[in-house]
């Protein structure tokens, strides 16, 4: 079954009332009764049956699909002022978040409260609620942050992404001014790398598109929260299949075991790994420099853009994921790594001194 919508909610104003939600779930109930929408024109729509079960779905757990839409808050945050993440995800950044705690504990993607200063959260009813950081985990990607007064709506439950099926429908959420819902499906689940050196393991790619994915919650037909929105991506289906413009979510299956770690010290002890500051690609089976972090290891050993790394520590490499692998598989953060380069027609080693990334991040003043 290949069930997707493209329709939308957006309010025209923040003043959101439970009554307009229940509305809107309504209107996803009825628009899953219409005929299904391939998300790319070689795929079949949704059988009549397939579409039945659908609307089944979606009329049995309206009250928690509200409850779940309701979750979803907008954030905005402000960096410090000498944050190096400016240079690539400016000083004001907006997105979302999806509260999971009584407490008022939010869930984000990380890049949004990535060495902020301010953060604000903003709730259906328009009450705007001020936040502070909790965590930032560089492995998983994910932010926590915590209201610091009331945000008068209920926690959304963790389902289990391991469990999401190529046909279950899926509810992706908003917050903000621009809240916004919409169906989608699962078009694969795979390993993803990271230019930024980052790697996780069954990360959920959906469609079609959404441009507001940032910290968008991804729910089940029962309302259960399974990803958290992070990049919009031109091909979700994966290397040798049609090409489908959608998202990549987190899992949320990667939060539960570190959770009380990232409260209890603000990063998982993972997040603790060697960090080059270099920004790679993959070309034809080669691991490309595309970029090098000002004043991170790999500019101040001479690494530069257009070098291929051949191998790390005498470990060949030849895509993303075993460069990552290499990188981290030493001991501790701070260590010596050995690169194997070509530049040009000549081959290279040269010495990386690796650091802990998340000592060089900016902080608030007095934090």
């Amino acid at each position: 079954m290949r069930l997707v919508s493209s329709f939308r909610f957006r309010p025209a104003s923040l003043q959101v009332r439970a009554a307009v939600w229940r509305r809107t779930i309504a209107a996803l109930v009825a628009l899953a009764g219409l005929a299904g929408v391939a998300v790319a024109a070689d795929e079949p729509a949704a059988s009549a049956t397939d579409t039945r079960a659908v609307v089944a779905r979606l009329e049995a757990n309206k009250a928690a699909l509200l409850r779940a839409s309701s979750a979803v808050v907008g954030i905005e945050t402000i960096a410090v002022e000498d944050a190096r993440s400016i240079a690539t995800l400016g000083r004001e950044r907006q997105g979302s978040g999806i509260l999971i705690g009584d407490d008022g504990l939010v869930l984000t993607i990380g890049y949004l409260i990535l060495e902020a200063d301010h953060v604000d959260l903003l709730a259906a009813s328009g009450r705007r609620v001020p936040a502070r950081v909790v965590a930032y985990d560089l492995a998983s990607g994910f932010g926590l942050v915590q209201a610091l007064a009331p945000l008068g709506i209920a926690p959304a439950p963790l389902g289990v992404s391991a469990k999401v099926a190529g046909d279950d429908p899926l509810l992706v959420a908003s917050g903000g001014d621009d809240r916004d819902l919409s169906l989608a499906r699962m078009v694969s689940r795979r390993p993803f790398s990271g230019y930024w050196e980052y790697h996780i393991d069954d990360a959920l790619f959906t469609a079609p598109a959404r441009t507001d994915h940032s910290g968008a919650g991804l729910f089940t037909a029962e309302g259960e929260l399974v990803g958290v929105g992070s990049l919009l991506v031109g091909n979700a289906a994966g290397t040798g299949s049609p090409s489908i413009r959608g998202n990549m979510f987190v899992p949320i299956d990667l939060l539960k075991p570190i959770l009380g770690e990232l409260r209890a010290r603000g990063s998982a002890r993972n997040s603790t790994r060697a960090w080059l500051g270099v920004n790679c690609v993959e070309i034809g089976g080669a691991v490309h420099v595309v970029r090098l972090s000002p004043d991170s290891p790999s500019e101040a050993a001479g690494l530069q853009r257009g070098d291929v790394i051949v191998a790390v520590d005498g470990v060949p490499v030849t895509d993303l994921t075993n460069f990552y692998q290499a990188l981290w598989r030493g001991d501790g953060a701070d260590r010596d790594v050995v690169l194997e380069i070509k530049r040009g027609d000549d081959t290279l080693k040269t010495t990386v001194h690796a650091i802990d990334r998340m000592r060089t991040l900016s902080r608030p003043k007095g934090v």
